[in-house]
C-alpha cells in the first residue's frame, strides 16, 4: 500500500547553493532508488529559526512530499542523520481521504 509523505529538513546556513542543490539531488536519489516517487520538492529558503540548533540562528529549509510504502524512510533518514549538513529533519506521513468509502457509505444510508 503506498502512502502519501512529507520530510521537511534543515541545511546549515553557511552551505552554499551548489551544496544545498547536491543536497536536495541526492535525498531525492536515495528515495527513488528504493522505489518511492517524488511529488514535489521545495525549496524554501534561508529563514530565521525559532531557536538555536547546533549553534546556527538560520537555517535553509527544503520540504519533499513523496509517495511510497514506507521502506524508503529509514534510508533516507539514516543518510541526514549521518550528514553534516543537516541540522534537523522530520517525516511526516500524510492521511489521504478515501473518496470511494466516503461515497459508498453515503449511498447507502
Amino acid at each position: 500500500m503506498k502512502y502519501v509523505y512529507e520530510t521537511m529538513y534543515i541545511l546549515r546556513p553557511d552551505v552554499g547553493d551548489e551544496a544545498v542543490d547536491g543536497a536536495i539531488e541526492k535525498y531525492q536519489n536515495i528515495l527513488k532508488e528504493n522505489g518511492a516517487e517524488i511529488i514535489e520538492t521545495q525549496h524554501r529558503g534561508k529563514r530565521r529559526l525559532a531557536y538555536e540548533i547546533a549553534k546556527q540562528r538560520e537555517g535553509v529549509y527544503v520540504q519533499m512530499n513523496y509517495q511510497g510504502d514506507g521502506s524508503q524512510v529509514a534510508p533516507m533518514e539514516r543518510a541526514m542523520r549521518l550528514s553534516t549538513e543537516v541540522i534537523r529533519y522530520m517525516t511526516v506521513k500524510q492521511e489521504v481521504p478515501k473518496e470511494e468509502e466516503t461515497e459508498v457509505e453515503t449511498a447507502e444510508v
